[in-house]
């Protein structure tokens, strides 16, 4: 199975899941992990610009890494996972959590 196949079969799980558990619009906590560097937590954020997001960040005990939480409120799980999929495409080596 290749990782485009991987990467949709998690996003369909996701949707399904997200469907059963919330009623939508809805808040919506994602999490992404990026190596500590301002320019990519700086890009990261601003794909979350004019949406109403709360972001925090928090760096690894080490410096090399930062946890970044931005609580944000969406319509619906397609969303969600279009939201998901912009991050991925447009920053490099971020984590999903």
């Amino acid at each position: 199975m290749s990782t485009s196949d991987k990467s949709e079969a998690f996003y369909k799980k996701l949707k399904i899941q997200l469907q059963d558990t919330t009623l939508w619009p809805s808040e919506y906590l994602y999490k992404f992990i990026v190596i500590t560097d301002a320019s990519k937590i700086k890009k990261l954020s601003n794909l979350f610009d004019n949406q109403g997001a709360v972001i925090t960040t928090k760096e690894s005990k080490n410096g090399k890494y930062t946890s970044v939480s931005i609580n944000v409120k969406m319509k619906n799980p397609d969303a969600v996972i279009t939201k998901y999929k912009e991050v991925a495409k447009k920053i490099e080596d971020v984590i999903s959590l």
